[in-house]
């Protein structure tokens, strides 16, 4: 236990909470729209088919013939790099009997083939090939291209948008780029994504990254380093942004923080970044007129430069802290100085369950590095760590979803603060053609 966990906290967020919400106040969310068979069909039929997705990342369709299928629920697609080096999203689909084309993901793939009755398509997804073609009469190729897709890249990721005539991508993402166009989102290099399986709604997944306001429950251990209560969120239309510092105590905490306690819970929460990962590690010594705020970011200025990462051109917000956006409707990008993680939520075959994926890259010296391919992984809960924090999101969900069952528990109530939830199921309902509140 750390010694904030036991700390007595304030029983109010302190004036000064900072939260751009815009016309979005209080609200009650049903209960069903996480546990109802037909709500979760009303978005297989209206909102996966109709909205960009996070589907793969860049290194894993780097070089042509790479491929790799994006699942939604029932949603396959399959993203190939063409051996033009375009990059292109078919629906994952034999156009014969309907079988799956492919699995998983490849390289140096030369033609699409379904293994079934080997029915075959180049990466263009024009149809080349059918065994025994003069039983089926006349047919010509040109009349059997692969269902499109629409595709694009944004930094590290690949979006994917069953709609070929979906609006742009970069309209899609509204004025996210432009926001952290400071990082330089060329500069990070994808190494890992792990999938895990859980037991909760896609939406109980994705709003556990949507809000802080769950600091003061599972997540102690940060409220001697973190200010959650004065974390700007901001919101576009579809999609919002938080901005959290790092070095600060929270307001919630009687007393504030010690510089010993700040720095034993970055480090315990996030130590890597500046080196240290030993809990105990005594703290440094803060030089008159600095802070230990001003000392963690020298930390982690200078732990980058040992990597070869020059972080200069930022200030201390862009060093230090968490520059966090939402994407609607089901991802979480989360830019640091040094890193990025990207998580998302996929409805699974009930909806008691989802897939989620956790995408972990890292700053490089230039952005003329090529692309890494990265480890992919499926994992059990538990079975890898994703770091502290993450582990206690994960370990808590399922509790979620069981609670979400009650039956006197009809109305889930929303706060203000937690004004990114409450965005999410207004364009939630735009999409679902449900009114404001309402069920099906």
């Amino acid at each position: 236990m750390t010694s904030t966990e036991s700390r007595e906290l304030t029983d109010e967020a302190p004036v000064g909470t900072t939260i751009q919400t815009g016309p979005l106040g209080p609200a009650t969310i049903p209960a069903s729209r996480y546990t109802s068979p037909a709500w979760a069909d009303l978005e297989a039929e209206r909102l996966w088919p109709t909205t960009w997705q996070i589907a793969a990342t860049r290194g894993q369709v780097a070089e042509p013939g790479d491929w790799v299928e994006y699942r939604c629920g029932t949603i396959s697609v399959l993203v190939v790099r063409g051996d033009d080096g375009e990059l292109r999203a078919f629906q994952n689909v034999c156009l014969h009997r309907g079988n799956q084309l492919c699995e998983g993901e490849g390289t140096g793939a030369d033609v699409i083939r379904c293994p079934y009755h080997r029915w075959a398509w180049n990466l263009k997804g024009e149809l080349r090939e059918i065994p025994s073609r003069k039983g089926f009469g006349p047919l010509r190729n040109e009349d059997l291209p692969l269902v499109k897709a629409s595709v694009g890249t944004w930094g590290e990721l690949v979006f994917v948008n069953l709609d070929p005539a979906a609006e742009p991508l970069a309209d899609f993402l509204e004025g996210v780029p432009a926001d952290v166009a400071w990082a330089g989102i060329d500069e990070y290099r994808m190494q890992a994504v792990l999938r895990l399986e859980l037991a909760c709604n896609w939406k109980v997944a994705i709003e556990a990254f949507s809000e802080t306001y769950h600091v003061q429950g599972i997540h102690r251990e940060m409220l001697a380093s973190t200010d959650d209560v004065n974390s700007p969120q901001t919101l576009w239309n579809r999609h919002g942004k938080l901005g959290q510092p790092y070095g600060i105590p929270s307001p919630r905490l009687r007393g504030g923080a010690t510089d010993a306690e700040i720095f034993r819970s970055f480090v315990e929460t996030q130590g890597a970044r500046i080196g240290v990962e030993d809990p105990e590690a005594p703290a440094p010594e803060v030089p008159e007129g600095s802070t230990m705020r001003d000392v963690l970011e020298r930390m982690l200025r200078d732990t980058a430069a040992g990597k070869g990462l020059d972080l200069g051109r930022f200030d201390t917000g862009q060093v230090l802290d968490l520059h966090q956006y939402n994407l609607f409707p089901n991802a979480t990008v989360i830019y640091l100085s040094d890193a990025l993680s990207v998580m998302t939520a996929t409805p699974g075959p009930t909806p008691d369950s989802c897939e989620v994926r956790f995408f972990v890259a890292f700053r490089v010296p230039s952005a003329d590095e090529p692309d890494t391919r990265p480890v992919v992984m499926d994992v059990e809960p538990g079975e890898v760590s994703l770091g502290l924090i993450f582990d206690q999101d994960v370990a808590n969900l399922p509790k979620v979803q069981k609670g979400l069952h009650q039956p006197g528990f009809t109305h889930l109530r929303l706060s203000a603060e937690e004004c990114r939830i409450i965005n999410l199921h207004r364009h939630l309902e735009a999409t679902l053609g449900v009114p404001p509140g309402g069920e099906v």
